[in-house]
């Protein structure tokens, strides 16, 4: 009996060869997607990249706020290597940066901030508060006739904390070698005071203090650009001159508005600055070493890469309108839950809070800190509002504040040196 003999089917050899392309491409995909989701794709409690200056996400806010500028760090005392995130110190300010300042030289005498998008002029004036309004109104400066006072957030942008205040007095008239401006002189004309105090280079705002300071003084604020500061100032101006010194500004009306909201799980956004807040503070004074240990150590709301906030974005939450004297409340938005506290005169008040930015004096170093109460300073043997809720000065960071018993320098400024902090992420 014959049989046919049957050979088996073989495969056809182009269907092999696209089988073999595919699954060689679903291995490379499978290992692309796992290798970008161990390295790169950023968990909710995975600390933030250090460093941005991404344009497309400053453009996405209102309110960008330049860094600080400052890229050293710094212990109690003295200039360190930038700790490691298991040593003491390490979360201050150069080692989060965001936003680097950037300006451009239009030419015409007038910069341009890239990274706030606000237009300031190269030079200043010195003037008197009430007559910068007309002035500012009339300038033409560039071509351009929308000029305006800034408000004290517009203002405080322009502050750089490379800047030292130098070794000698307050009080003398002559600076020191070793004075270096807070503002970034390659781009901005500036000079130190011209009567009887070098540091006497107070920059007016339009921002009005809600109360009054000096026991009944009607009060702007301004930056001292010489020291490194916010304070009030009375409207009179220089106490030699009756002037200030103006730099006025234009563009993005939008900066310095905030927008907050509460999450309901303790923490507060800011849709303008990008940024999210602790809504209740820490409750205890402490030293700056240890506040800024709280803030990295701190986990909220499931998240852990809180730190401790630079000067300007501490700043950018005080709210200007209110204070203790007019709304019985801090210098913040009801929205935030801050710890009452009882001042040097006994009043029921509200804190100084640490920021993670140093402050550079001489041969001396302090940690800067933004005031949401009164800053009392004691003079003629009282303890009375001198510089005003919404300034920024600065402590020593460690010590023992009973060692200041009626403050310090010229106007008496207390020192509490265990200061509050709120964290911010």
């Amino acid at each position: 009996m014959n049989q046919s003999h049957q050979e088996p089917s073989q495969p056809n050899k182009s269907s092999l060869k696209w089988l073999i392309i595919i699954v060689i491409l679903i291995i490379i995909s499978v290992g692309i997607y796992f290798a970008y989701t161990k390295y790169y794709k950023k968990s909710s409690i995975t600390k933030p990249s250090t460093t941005t200056t991404n344009q497309e996400e400053i453009a996405k806010i209102s309110y960008p706020l330049v860094d600080t500028g400052q890229t050293k760090c710094y212990n109690d005392s003295n200039e360190i290597n930038c700790p490691n995130t298991d040593e003491d110190f390490y979360g201050q300010d150069a080692q989060y940066t965001k936003n680097v300042p950037s300006y451009t030289d239009n030419g015409d005498n007038t910069i341009t901030d890239n990274v706030t998008g606000l237009m300031w002029q190269k030079d200043f004036k010195r003037i008197s508060w009430e007559d910068s309004f007309t002035d500012a109104k009339n300038n033409r400066t560039g071509s351009y006739s929308d000029w305006r006072v800034p408000t004290i957030k517009e203002l405080y942008s322009l502050i750089n904390f490379n800047g030292n205040t130098g070794s000698a007095r307050p009080e003398s008239s002559n600076k020191p070698d070793d004075a270096v401006p807070f503002i970034d002189v390659n781009n901005f004309n500036f000079e130190y005071g011209q009567t009887t105090r070098y540091i006497d280079a107070q920059y007016l705002s339009a921002t009005e203090y809600v109360s009054t300071t000096m026991g009944g003084d009607d009060t702007i604020f301004g930056v001292n650009f010489a020291d490194g500061r916010i304070k009030g100032y009375p409207k009179s101006g220089n106490p030699q001159t009756g002037l200030f010194y103006a730099r006025y500004v234009r563009d993005n009306s939008s900066f310095g508005k905030n927008s907050f909201s509460d999450n309901g799980d303790e923490t507060i956004s800011d849709k303008n600055t990008g940024l999210i807040w602790s809504k209740k503070d820490n409750g205890e004074g402490l030293l700056w070493k240890d506040s800024l240990a709280y803030c990295e150590n701190l986990v909220l709301a499931g998240l852990d890469d809180w730190r401790l906030p630079n000067t300007k974005e501490l700043q950018g939450i005080v709210n200007y309108t209110r204070s203790p004297d007019t709304t019985n409340s801090p210098a913040i938005d009801p929205i935030f839950d801050s710890t009452s506290i009882t001042n040097e005169a006994d009043q029921s008040d509200y804190p100084f809070y640490w920021t993670s930015t140093t402050h550079l004096e001489g041969e001396g170093i302090k940690g800067a800190y933004v005031a949401f109460g009164r800053v009392l300073g004691y003079m003629k043997g009282i303890w009375m509002d001198v510089h005003g809720a919404g300034s920024q000065r600065s402590d020593p960071k460690s010590g023992n504040p009973n060692d200041y018993p009626t403050g310090h320098g010229p106007q008496g400024d207390a020192v509490r040196i265990n200061n509050y902090s709120r964290c911010v992420r």
